[in-house]
């Protein structure tokens, strides 16, 4: 009998916004098989990842950002690797206006949306007692009311209908309230309490609403703005459980688990994907602010 690989080990990803060079399929390569995905924030990180999953499982997908340019030059990157259609819209989660256009495009063009990925974010370290009023508002206006703007907006055009999914890209943040992230970790918060409500408000019209919390997530924008090589430098690894980081690739399968028929029967629950870390790793405050200082200094 061949080795097998330990069952933590994780799947292939690469650091950069490029498509997987080869990909092992742990699910059916058919799980998705005729369905439509709108990823807010797909351009980059963890969207354009999930993007590329859901697309390799059979799915089409729409990626949606304020920079046109960048989700044009991913839809070319992800239609090439995948053979799936991704359509690459303009939108801004915070403006309904915009996103509503956004959403009727995707309809026009696919006729359906089934799956409803909430994954525009921002963040950046930043000390409570030095965040201005307005970056506070602006973080939960991407954060929270994109999330509650898009997720009306398609259950309104779509969803009540037709049933669908809901995936809401949160954080572990506010569980046990880090260091300089009160901006963030207050809009996952209520991000997480959102899935809750709207999972119990929606479930009669068959759509399933869920959060997936990752944790450090190595190759993305929000790695390097909370740290990046100098949280490595801190030792960051060694005090997770597992032992490391986690990919992009992972962050992906979660998703993927969450918005297929594997996950018929979950709605209104938070997928943590962490190695463990909420559980353990320390708030380093004097460290944090040491990494928020030469931030500032840049």
């Amino acid at each position: 009998m061949s080795e097998q690989p330990a069952l933590d080990q994780p799947p292939a990803d690469v650091e950069t916004d490029e498509c997987l060079s080869s990909y092992d399929y742990l699910y059916s390569p058919t799980l998705l098989n005729g369905r439509v995905a709108f990823i807010t924030g797909g351009g980059s990180g963890i969207g354009f990842r999930i993007a590329e999953v859901f697309m390799r499982h059979g799915c089409d997908t729409i990626i949606v950002s304020r920079n046109l340019q960048r989700v044009a030059e991913a839809a070319k990157k992800l239609e090439a690797a995948t053979g799936r259609r991704c359509l690459p819209l303009a939108g801004d989660v915070r403006q309904p206006e915009s996103l509503t256009a956004a959403v009727e495009e995707a309809l026009r063009t696919f006729s359906r949306v089934d799956i409803l990925v909430n994954n525009a974010a921002g963040n950046f370290l930043c000390p409570a007692s030095s965040l201005s009023f307005n970056a506070f508002k602006t973080v939960l206006d991407i954060d929270t009311v994109g999330t509650f703007n898009a997720s009306k907006i398609l259950f309104e055009r779509f969803f009540r209908d037709h049933g669908g999914v809901i995936v809401n890209i949160t954080a572990t943040l506010a569980y046990r309230g880090q260091v300089l992230q009160v901006h963030a970790g207050s809009a996952k918060a209520a991000i997480d309490a959102m899935t809750k409500h709207l999972a119990v408000e929606w479930g009669p019209s068959k759509v399933r609403v869920n959060s997936l919390a990752p944790g450090p997530i190595s190759g993305t924008e929000g790695m390097r703005r909370l740290g990046g090589p100098a949280a490595e430098a801190m030792g960051l690894s060694t005090i997770i459980p597992l032992q490391r980081m986690g990919n992009k690739t992972e962050i992906a399968h979660g998703a993927l688990f969450l918005a297929s028929p594997l996950a018929s029967y979950v709605t209104g629950t938070t997928l943590v994907m962490d190695g463990g870390s909420w559980l353990t790793s320390p708030n380093l405050l004097s460290a944090s602010l040491d990494v928020w200082s030469s931030q500032m200094k840049k």
